[in-house]
């Protein structure tokens, strides 16, 4: 086995054992990325020397045996809207181009302290706005198991290059799906933790009530990892939740015997496709095998969820992204006429078609006389949405849903039809309006050779029986060892 091709865990115990050391591993995947990333475009950003000097740097810290944590030595990267001390962040926009923040994000921070090796950023839908890694400025992202097709968005370049090998994991970030839809899509975990659970400080914003940042993964037991480091309050993030953080990884091998699994009736919806269904409704029945108790339950208010999480989602990008004007920092017009001449201009070639039609969906929700009706209206439904899971957690443990309607789609058959796009995202955005955690693994396979995923949704703060219940399904099915062929 390569070793770029392993999972954190099996590098971890292989670096702590010294049968390979930190700079092996990160030349590893430096010379994968050389291998395939013509073809896949994960990155935008490839840092070979800095984590070379942080590979080094970690082999140190691994012979002195101080400080190494499950992390220490591994290369992972991260998409590109973290800031990054020193490397360029550009939320895959042109207005930001040219932009070095003088700080690390809190995230990458952790990260860092914990050892990680970061060897890049990652392509991504322009400011997470996206389902398919089409709307960056740069280039499109193409799926690993089949280059004709999307890996997914927005965090579509941190989950291909997790699928082949570009790095042992990345961290994405979820507003709407952003983490568990690509994962799904590339045939990897994806785990968004509860709002609040992992510091948003640094991580640029697109709707501030809804963003969250988390692991993808190759297994969970990598999720469980990851979450582990990141989590935790953080005094920098106002919205950052001041609860301890449970060892993750204590109770995933506690298998799902006695656990009430509900499957929601409103999931499993016309349109969808027949492969998806099968594969979840197959996995439902492996885990009931295993010992859990399926029932059905209900979240009436589902079919509202889309529409809610566009007016909500756009007022807040609307807001957020009024700081992009060409003043401080970032895409400046050469020439302007004046400041009125520079803000227009600035704005209309910075940023993307689908970024201009969010910020103008979000504006008019928000303005005069408009207020009340759209946006005060979508957030009295976005609570309506979030007591149907109180009510559906009342009753069973965890919720398991399909992650995406379809497999993977091909690049270019939903650019040009917005609202086809959006409800691609139909299964993981009520999890973010009700601010729980969603976690996306394999389930499958289409006939086309196309992962299948399926999602889990646990209680608030209740990260620990999803990653329980993913696990023991990881650890009586193979679908998750399955790696797609350049």
């Amino acid at each position: 086995m390569k070793p770029y091709s392993l999972t954190i865990h099996e590098a971890h115990r292989l670096l702590k054992d010294g049968e390979l050391s930190p700079e092996e591993l990160t030349r590893s995947v430096l010379e994968r990325i050389d291998e395939v990333e013509e073809r896949i475009k994960a990155f935008v950003t490839i840092d070979r020397e800095g984590a070379l000097k942080a590979a080094r740097e970690a082999g140190e810290r691994l012979k002195r045996d101080e400080g190494v944590t499950p992390l220490t030595g591994i290369p992972i990267s991260i998409k590109d809207i973290f800031c990054t001390k020193g490397m360029e962040t550009t939320c895959s926009s042109r207005i930001l181009r040219g932009f070095v923040p003088p700080y690390d994000a809190t995230v990458v921070k952790r990260l860092k302290e914990a050892g990680a090796v970061i060897v890049g950023k990652n392509n991504m839908d322009e400011f997470a706005m996206g389902s398919s890694t089409e709307n960056s400025a740069f280039q499109i992202t193409r799926n690993p198991w089949d280059l004709e097709r999307v890996p997914g968005g927005s965090s579509g370049g941190s989950a291909a290059a997790v699928a082949i090998g570009e790095s042992l994991a990345s961290i994405g970030t979820d507003t709407g799906g952003s983490i568990r839809q690509p994962a799904a899509l590339c045939g990897v975990v994806g785990l968004k933790p509860t709002y609040g659970r992992v510091s948003r400080y640094g991580m640029i914003a697109f709707a501030s009530s809804l963003d969250q940042a988390g692991p993808i993964t190759r297994d969970v037991e990598d999720a469980a990892i990851l979450l582990g480091i990141i989590a935790g309050h953080d005094p920098l993030d106002s919205t950052s939740i001041d609860e301890p953080v449970p060892d993750y990884l204590e109770g995933i091998g506690r298998g799902v015997k006695g656990l009430k699994i509900g499957i929601p009736k409103e999931y499993f919806i016309e349109g969808m496709d027949k492969e998806v269904e099968e594969a979840v409704r197959e996995a439902a029945k492996t885990l009931e095998k295993e010992g859990a108790v399926v029932e059905e339950v209900s979240l009436p208010h589902t079919e509202y969820a889309v529409a809610t999480y566009y007016l909500v989602a756009t007022a807040e990008a609307s807001s957020n992204l009024a700081r992009y004007d060409g003043v401080k920092y970032g895409y400046r017009v050469e020439d302007p006429e004046n400041l009125l001449d520079m803000y227009c201009r600035t704005r209309d070639k910075g940023f993307g078609a689908e970024v201009k039609r969010r910020i103008m969906l979000g504006t008019y929700a928000l303005s005069a006389g408009y207020y009340e009706a759209y946006y005060g209206k979508a957030c009295q439904v976005r609570t309506l949405i979030k007591r149907d899971f109180e009510e559906a957690f009342g009753k069973v443990d965890i919720i398991l849903t399909p992650t995406s309607p379809t497999p993977a789609f091909k690049v270019g058959e939903k650019i040009d039809d917005p609202l086809k796009m959006y409800l691609s995202d139909v299964f993981t955005i009520p999890c973010n309006l009700a601010g729980l955690p969603g976690l996306a693994l394999p389930c499958g396979f289409t006939r086309g050779g196309l992962p299948i995923g399926m999602q889990f949704i646990g209680r608030a703060l209740d990260e620990a029986t999803i990653l329980r219940a993913a696990y023991h399904y990881q650890s009586v099915t193979g679908w998750h060892l399955l790696k797609p062929s350049l």
